[in-house]
């Protein structure tokens, strides 16, 4: 049969350890025998990464800027441990944090769900999508060990060489600091890609911090969301059927537990970090779980919501047989692949798109899925298959 021809390419970012494996088999299986991928490729593997001082992570971001959608492997944000493994110049920055510096955008996480894979949050009907903010606070922090005697403080300057000082702390044995920061056009644009996103979906938008103890800094999200919404999203939400509101994190998780989903949660940056890895987990596995950056001039980036999957990649060296879910990382090409097709009028790379996460869910609802599946399945006479068998059983159903 004829191939699927594409008109605009996706910027595609390769990754590592046993992501890095499955990516290759996805486009070998799924994708290649059906489209004429156009891709415009970046290799963010560590090994690239460091040969390159990151410089092509930067690169693959102002390619996403300029064609609009880009599919990234899962990548390894390095630690000491790590630096010494690879032997690397330095302890470089997370990969995804820099994509999201530069595409200033809000990342959308949500369940992918199946039959037969229960939430164990038992009123968990619909999908619960987490919104968080991909810019700022600790993963743009200063951080100083203090090993005497002293006082910090919080000091700013203006151009004009005027200070402004607030005491943190007076030191009399050692200790830590750390400072961070976020922007109001940074959360501005956070907050309408929350409110447009919501608009899209036809769902409620919650946003949650803690501004009864961050009156400033958490009270600055609460006071410019509050401002967009009534300014600009107010009407359209009365129209859609559609509420906003806010709320206190502590109470945002005691009414997200009694829900029944269906809701988009709003959370600052490493909020969001931990309630996606949460709801992800409740209903059933991080692998499990589509991860989109959508950025307020409307750019796009798929990938999925878990890591590189460390322990099976050791495993995978050694010749040893792994069952890693690759769902979330199939369906970051198809949620790529279906907005090329959308942003292009290309009707048939959307229907593949669409046939390409039937294929995985019905494969999956059929019985035969990856171990982290199967240890938690309700259904009866499942088939637990390694990564290349399942793979293989998605292609046959596609």
């Amino acid at each position: 049969m004829s191939k699927i021809n594409m008109i605009n390419p996706i910027v595609e970012m390769d990754g590592d350890e046993m992501t890095r494996i499955i990516w290759k088999q996805i486009k070998e299986e799924l994708l290649c025998p059906y489209i004429s991928l156009n891709t415009e490729y970046y290799d963010l593997g560590l090994p690239n990464r460091d040969r390159t001082d990151d410089n092509v992570t930067v690169e693959a971001a102002l390619a996403v800027k300029k064609y609009g959608v880009g599919v990234k492997c899962a990548t390894i944000t390095p630690n000491l441990s790590r630096v010494k493994e690879y032997n690397l110049k330095k302890m470089y920055k997370s990969p995804n944090g820099t994509l999201r510096a530069i595409l200033d955008g809000t990342v959308f996480r949500a369940p992918i769900q199946v039959n037969g894979i229960d939430a164990l949050v038992p009123g968990w009907k619909k999908p619960i999508t987490i919104a968080r903010h991909a810019y700022g606070d600790i993963y743009r922090d200063v951080e100083m060990y203090i090993d005497r005697p002293g006082k910090a403080e919080l000091v700013f300057t203006d151009e004009a060489g005027n200070e402004k000082r607030e005491l943190i702390n007076e030191f009399k044995k050692n200790g830590v600091v750390l400072g961070m920061h976020n922007l109001d056009d940074s959360i501005r644009s956070f907050a309408r890609s929350c409110f447009n996103y919501a608009l899209d979906r036809h769902e409620d938008i919650w946003f949650s911090s803690k501004d009864t103890i961050s009156k400033l800094y958490d009270g600055r999200f609460r006071d410019i969301f509050e401002e967009v919404f009534t300014s600009e999203y107010s009407e359209l939400f009365s129209e859609k059927g559609i509420a906003y509101f806010y709320t206190l994190i502590d109470d945002a998780v005691a009414r997200v537990i009694r829900s029944n989903g269906g809701f988009i949660w709003a959370c600052k940056n490493y909020d969001g970090d931990v309630m996606s890895d949460m709801t992800a987990t409740a209903f059933g596995s991080l692998a499990m779980m589509t991860s989109v950056l959508v950025s307020p001039d409307g750019n796009y980036e798929y990938e999925a919501a878990h890591g590189t999957v460390t322990r099976h990649y050791y495993r995978y060296l050694k010749g040893e047989e792994t069952s890693t879910n690759p769902t979330a990382t199939i369906f970051a090409w198809s949620g790529a692949l279906r907005k090329r097709g959308q942003l292009d009028g290309n009707a048939e790379l959307v229907r593949f798109a669409d046939r390409l996460e039937k294929a995985v869910i019905d494969t999956i609802e059929a019985g035969y899925m990856t171990g982290d599946l199967a240890a938690i399945s309700t259904l009866e006479n499942t088939v637990k298959l390694n990564t290349e068998a399942f793979i293989r059983k998605i292609a046959d159903k596609l």
